[in-house]
């Protein structure tokens, strides 16, 4: 559907430049609308009053449809991302698995009953928000936008989704599939446009009782300004600067594999990166000889190409910004180590690809170290124990996530408790679920997603109590 103005914005494949779509590009008043039908849908009850059993039913013909549509829209995702097509292929099953995960877990037990004194019968349940605004990143325009759509259509909610301007062709398939799948009108809406406008009305109206967000802290910051008109609900996973630690006693080849993973899969532009590597002293040397050997072989290149590892970076501006910290880094006195250019060779001039990118010879106080890039880049520090990599680890305003590698179990563990972050791995690196809680400490977030807890963001918790016995207090001797 057009926007109401008629304008649109193109949609660029950054493999190459080129332009493969024209998106509308709405405004606030396109906003406003989809809150209103969304307003209208949930206040008549015509999906909040179903059973649960019935919306997992459309949940579960949503999963169908992405598995019969997953070919489409793993060439779709490469094409407006950049990822290679086996990055696309995962985020499209993890999509799928995430509809059914939730039509599933509506429909099993919910509440409390408690004992109180006198003859009542207490218990607690939970109901749906009302009309949630979410608003979803370019990264994993698919995925992100499963995360959030799934839990809240379970919970008898009403949306308004607001896609990347950057990223939206997956995200409008799924509408689509939304869309042939039966849910009523004004249950599921899509809206399109800057985050300025569609984004900003989402969070100021009071007819939204809720606003889930995904992407940068500092936005993160003004939706809570914005929130603050009606107190809605917010569910907020922001940035990350999240340390990967290696002990000298890791299993040596598989923590190299993890911090290579950690670091360079989707291009580094994923919120969870592992894109500081806290190396202890005795292995730093070696560990960093056998990283830039493999880092270098690590194949750069559009991703419907079979063989590409690492694709483009999502828009030429955003490949700007990485730039610029690369020079940065270099001008704050980190020595490059590998990488740090933008590759313009074997017929990829046209595209926004930038060289998997090594800093070592940092300082805590680098702005390398302390903000997040968003792309390719690691940065390397030394540590000399236990004590002084929990300092390091947690020396950043953020608090999203963290490896700890070493095949002391009770050290690993003991590390990382002390690490304040959300989602932790101890020898393994960038593993996501949708049964496990994904969010942050400090910076990082307000609130968890996916799991049982992505399914209470959505909802409000009632208390119920029943007098089982009717008749007058005489409270007031009357």
């Amino acid at each position: 559907m057009d926007s109401l103005s008629k304008q649109t914005s193109n949609v660029v494949n950054p493999a190459n430049g080129k332009i493969i779509a024209e998106a509308p590009n709405g405004n606030a008043e396109d906003a406003r609308m989809a809150i209103d039908a969304a307003r209208t849908a949930f206040d008549s009850g015509i999906w909040s009053d179903l059973p649960a059993s019935e919306r997992a039913s459309y949940l579960f013909k949503i999963a169908e449809k992405i598995e019969e549509h997953a070919s489409e829209l793993r060439q779709l995702e490469t094409a407006n991302t950049g990822k290679p097509l086996k990055e696309a292929e995962y985020d499209i099953a993890d999509a799928a698995d995430c509809f059914r995960y939730y039509a599933g877990l509506v429909t099993k037990p919910d509440g409390q009953t408690y004992p109180v004194s006198g003859p009542v019968q207490a218990m607690v349940v939970r109901e749906p928000v009302g009309v949630c605004g979410l608003i979803a990143p370019w990264n994993f325009p698919l995925l992100t936008g499963a995360w959030k759509i799934a839990p809240a259509l379970a919970a008898g909610n009403t949306i308004v989704f607001k896609t990347s301007e950057v990223t939206p062709i997956t995200t409008t398939k799924l509408f689509e599939i939304i869309e042939e799948v039966g849910i009523p009108d004004g249950v599921a809406n899509l809206v399109m446009g800057g985050g300025a406008t569609v984004g900003n009305e989402l969070a100021e109206s009071d007819k939204v009782d809720m606003v889930s967000f995904t992407g940068s802290t500092s936005t993160g910051r003004s939706i809570m300004k914005a929130a603050s008109g009606n107190i809605k609900n917010i569910a907020l996973e922001l940035g990350g600067k999240s340390p990967n630690i290696v002990f000298a006693d890791a299993d040596f080849e598989t923590a190299v594999d993890y911090a290579l993973y950690g670091i360079f899969v989707n291009a580094g532009q994923i919120c969870n990166a592992g894109s500081r590597l806290l190396l202890e002293e005795s292995i730093h040397d070696k560990f960093i000889d056998r990283l830039i050997e493999k880092a270098k072989k690590i194949r750069v290149g559009p991703g419907d190409q079979p063989s590409t590892q690492m694709g483009a970076l999502v828009s030429e501006a955003h490949m700007n910004k990485v730039l610029q910290y690369i020079q940065l880094g270099i001008e704050e006195g980190a020595t490059l180590a590998c990488g740090g250019k933008r590759i313009t060779s074997n017929g990829l001039e046209m595209g926004y690809f930038v060289e998997p990118t090594i800093f070592v010879d940092t300082k805590p106080d680098m702005r390398i170290v302390q903000e997040e890039i968003f792309g390719p880049v690691l940065t390397v520090q030394k540590f000399k124990d236990e004590a002084e990599a929990i300092q390091f680890a947690n020396d950043t305003p953020y608090g999203l996530a963290a490896g700890v590698f070493s095949q002391d179990g009770a050290k690993a563990l003991r590390v990382t408790k002390k690490i304040r972050a959300g989602i932790t791995w101890i020898n393994a690196y960038n593993l996501a679920y949708n049964e496990a809680p994904w969010g942050g400490y400090k910076q990082s977030g307000i609130g968890r997603g996916l799991g049982t807890f992505g399914l209470d963001e959505f909802s409000e918790v009632k208390q119920i109590n029943i007098n089982l016995e009717v008749e007058p207090t005489k409270w007031f001797n009357q």
